[in-house]
Formats: structure tokens, sequence, C-alpha cells
């Protein structure tokens, strides 16, 4: 299965409190948030890794073009600035067949339980299984509302009372979701949670996959907490 990073965001929060690296060059404990995810994909069988990054930031670029190597897996890398993440997954997802997993660069998590999430999909029959969580620290988070049986029925800006998970960012798809990548770029939309709620619209059956807790390093204040996260 093919694994794909969109690290082409400018991390322009973290620039204004101080953080002098490019994101995906942030370290949380002893690895940059890159190269941690590079390690995570390649232990759980990658057979390519599919890797976008900012053209405005040479220092990202020259490490990007370490990982091969370094880990032993084959990488593709995609010099560009995009104006959305939306936009990334599109470039991606040239180089996307099959099933695949795709994640933002900043995303952490428990690796035992994402090694089990890609094994569930591996092994599934269904379009698409998406992590989320019930833990909220996120300024805008998206809601998302789920069947007992964890099908997603939707996803939403505000949270539905009945609404217990968030989207942890984590997308394991099959290529049935590039069509719907495409027709979303067609309209000009230009949002990943207009992607998702465009998936659901065409009928593709996306199951949710509760993990403990996931984070987002978009703030300085966040590394933190991802480093004592990571450390129980």
């Amino acid at each position: 299965m093919k694994f794909a990073i969109i690290a082409a965001g400018e991390g322009s929060r973290l620039r204004q409190e101080g953080i002098a690296q490019p994101k995906p060059l942030v370290r949380i404990g002893n690895e940059c948030l890159l190269d941690r995810l590079v390690r995570i994909f390649s232990r759980c069988g990658a057979e390519e890794i599919v890797l976008i990054v900012n053209a405005e930031y040479p220092e990202t670029i020259w490490f990007a073009n370490q990982l091969e190597e370094r880990w032993h897996v084959p990488v593709k890398l995609i010099i560009k600035s995009t104006p959305s993440s939306m936009h990334s997954f599109y470039e991606l997802s040239k180089y996307l067949t099959g099933k695949f997993c795709l994640t933002t660069v900043d995303t952490i998590f428990k690796e035992e339980e994402f090694a089990t999430f890609i094994q569930e999909f591996e092994q599934s029959e269904k379009d698409g299984m998406m992590a989320v969580t019930d833990f909220i620290d996120d300024e805008k988070p998206l809601y998302i509302s789920t069947t007992e049986a964890l099908r997603i029925t939707g996803f939403h800006d505000e949270r539905p009372t009945d609404c217990r998970f968030i989207s942890g960012g984590i997308y394991c798809l099959s290529d049935k979701a590039i069509v719907t990548l495409n027709k979303c770029m067609d309209k000009g939309l230009s949002r990943m949670r207009n992607f998702q709620r465009a998936l659901i619209e065409d009928g593709l059956e996306i199951e949710a996959y509760p993990f403990s807790k996931i984070l987002d390093v978009d703030h300085a204040a966040d590394i933190e907490k991802a480093q004592a996260f990571l450390l129980q």
C-alpha cells in the first residue's frame, strides 16, 4: 500500500510564535515531524511514500531528499507550493493507485494504534476508513456523525448534539476517492473538509476508526503537548 504526506503548508502560526524551522522539520522529542511519519510508514510496510513539500523552503527539500536512503523505502518527492491541503492532495493523487493512506505532516498519534488502523484497512472491503478521536484540542474541529456501526454519515463545522468524534486528519482510502477529488477540483472547491463531504454525497462507504487521541502541531505550545503525549 502507498502512503502520502501533505507537507506543503507555510506553518505561519508557528513562525509567528517564534519557531524558526519549517513545520515538517519541527522536532518532537528526538525526531522531526517528517522523519517520524516516514519511519512509521516504512515500518507499516509502505511500498512507496508520496510526499509534497513547499517550494519556498530549501531546507525541507534537502531533508526530504535524504528520506529514501535513510529509511530504505521508495519516496516520490513533489516540490510545489499549493493554495490548500486539497490542492496538495490533488498533486499527490496523480501517483496514488489502489488503497492508500494520506495524512498531513503535523499529525501526532500513537504508533501502535496507527499500525492496527492500517492492518484493519488493508483487510477491509470498504471504500475508506478515517481516523477519528473524541479528544478535542483544535481551533476549528471537523465533527463527524456516524451510525452505530461507525459508518460516517456527515461532516460538520458545528457540533451536532449526538456527535462524539472529530476528524483526526488521517485518511485511508481506495482510488474511488480520486474520482470524487477530481470532481471537487472541477468545482473549484479548496478545503479537505469539502472533499470529505463529497465522499459521502457520492455514496462511498467510509468507516470511522477511533483513536484514543490525535494532536495537530499548529502552535508552539502544541510541541510540548505532543512530546508529553508520546511519552505517556
